[in-house]
């Protein structure tokens, strides 16, 4: 196990009309929200439009709590889904909570990404951002457990 501490610095934040939600169930696909990107960093975003999805990765800050770190957890915190192994689940309790969304791409204008389906809430770090590549981001091959469901 390593013991390196290291840093995870911002690259922009969330703005959205979300400002909080009690549970992860809430239907993201029609919320359109932005990323402002660090304007240092805007030459980084050339030619980003130009895919119609990206992947955004954030840090869930509100989700950090420490007391609800749990190594098993009811999948998608149903109670009538079987207990799985936190990594096997989507919790937002974890060690790191960084989410990962693939999220449609409406526009970019400057440093201000305006994006659909991002579930993120407003002030949400954004710690990365990489185009979407459907034959790299995608398994043809990929199968889940009957438990699960395809979203």
């Amino acid at each position: 196990m390593c013991d390196n501490q290291f840093t995870v610095k911002p690259i922009g934040y969330v703005r959205s009309k979300i400002k909080w939600t009690p549970r992860h169930e809430y239907n993201w696909d029609g919320i359109v929200s932005e990323i402002v990107v660090d304007s240092s960093l805007t030459e980084a975003l050339y030619r980003l439009e130009e895919s119609s999805h990206i992947i955004v990765l954030c840090w869930m800050h509100k989700a950090v709590d420490p007391d609800k770190i749990a190594f098993k957890v009811s999948y998608k915190g149903d109670p009538k889904r079987p207990l799985v192994g936190l990594f096997a689940s989507r919790s937002p309790h974890r060690p790191n909570p960084v989410g990962q969304k693939l999220v449609r791409l409406l526009k970019l204008k400057d440093n201000v990404l305006q994006v659909e389906g991002l579930d993120a809430v407003d002030g949400t770090p954004v710690i990365d951002i990489k185009p979407y590549i459907p034959g790299y981001d995608s398994a043809a091959e990929a199968t889940m457990p009957p438990w699960s469901d395809s979203r």
